[in-house]
């Protein structure tokens, strides 16, 4: 038996099927992922991610301590409710976790880790405090909710709450709102506009019940997946890992190499490649015969030259199984995927598979 979250009750009184993920009890579907993938793109859809860990950053060092160990600078927000999304590098430039850094007071900052790499991440962040003046403080007590697809912004505007109204109708994308007791921002996984939500555990089942009230359709992890995968979205321990850079992650966008004279953990590393040249790029795989795409599937190149599928899946928006893979750089449009032996022809894309909601 996994841990749980706070919802574990209520996701199998809705019938979902409960698997193992990063030793949790989680929902991979309530009866049809591929219902619960286009709920989400088409109307609206509500996901439990109380799996991941919150961890508060407080102290007056905490803006130049996030300045030292994220390779984006959060500096670039430059007013409480800003969101940041950033990787911490190793010593190699090797990607340590991503994650969002949420700017709340200036000796507060807010930031959310993946379940599978939380413990490892807390212990890198721990081993690098040494002079700076702040706490990490991991809050166990508090459950997350992501409610995410086109209709999420009108149905949470029938609460009548202010808090909603204001994140509804003032808070763009990577922004946030938040009291004493709630935190709401417009971030999400998923490719669609979208809330996630930061509540006490004691008050989650509720908010879980009123959202499923007010027309948000319970989804597993199933969906999450293929839902993240066609909007290009990374997942870490498969597209990338302690092994490869954001160089060759395709998130460049993320690294903040100026102003020159801020030093972060990874950036001599980020350095060395880039003068070097990096030789491989990930990529979008959209294969053009019937099949199954999965992750470590060999890719060839007409060159001869290999690569390797990263994530995989079929594309419910497509019709068509897609994927990410990792492969030298190549003008090439065309490759060919190894399934069972047998090569089949895909085409080479740049992610994301499908148009991004405006709003991300």
């Amino acid at each position: 038996m996994g841990k749980r979250t706070e919802l574990y009750e209520q996701h199998l009184a809705m019938g979902a099927k409960m698997v193992d993920f990063a030793g949790f009890d989680m929902p991979l579907h309530y009866g049809s992922q591929l219902e619960e993938h286009h709920q989400v793109r088409q109307a609206a859809g509500l996901f439990d991610v109380s799996h991941m860990v919150v961890v508060d950053i407080l102290g007056t060092g905490a803006r130049e301590y996030l300045r030292y160990i994220l390779a984006n600078d959060v500096d670039k927000m430059q007013h409480r409710g800003k969101a940041l999304y950033s990787c911490m590098l190793n010593d190699q430039g090797g990607i340590i976790d991503d994650l969002i850094v949420y700017f709340l007071e200036p000796e507060h900052y807010r930031i959310v880790l993946n379940a599978g790499t939380a413990a490892k991440d807390l212990a890198w962040m721990e081993s690098q405090v040494n002079h700076f003046a702040l706490g990490l403080h991991r809050r166990d007590d508090l459950s997350i909710l992501a409610a995410q697809g086109p209709k999420s912004p009108a149905l949470l505007n029938v609460l009548d709450q202010p808090l909603f109204t204001d994140a509804v109708q003032t808070i763009k994308r990577f922004e946030c709102l938040d009291n004493e007791n709630f935190f709401i921002a417009r971030t999400g996984y998923t490719g669609e506009d979208g809330f996630e939500l930061i509540v006490r555990n004691t008050e989650v089942v509720q908010w879980w019940q009123q959202l499923c009230a007010l027309g948000f359709k319970p989804c597993g992890l199933g969906a999450r997946d293929t839902l993240r995968l066609e909007a290009g979205y990374n997942l870490y321990g498969q597209d990338m890992d302690e092994t490869t850079s954001p160089w060759c992650s395709n998130l460049a966008w993320t690294v903040a190499l100026k102003p020159e004279n801020r030093l972060f953990i990874g950036k001599q590393a980020l350095l060395t490649e880039k003068d070097r040249g990096v030789n491989t790029a990930l990529v979008g795989l959209i294969l053009e015969t019937k099949g199954v795409l999965r992750s470590h599937q060999r890719v060839f190149l007409a060159d001869g030259r290999e690569g390797m599928t990263t994530s995989g899946s079929f594309s419910p928006s497509l019709g068509k199984a897609i994927a990410l893979a990792r492969i030298p750089k190549t003008e090439d449009s065309h490759c060919q995927v190894e399934i069972r032996d047998q090569r089949y022809p895909a085409s080479i894309v740049k992610p994301p598979f499908i148009s991004p909601n405006p709003l991300n």
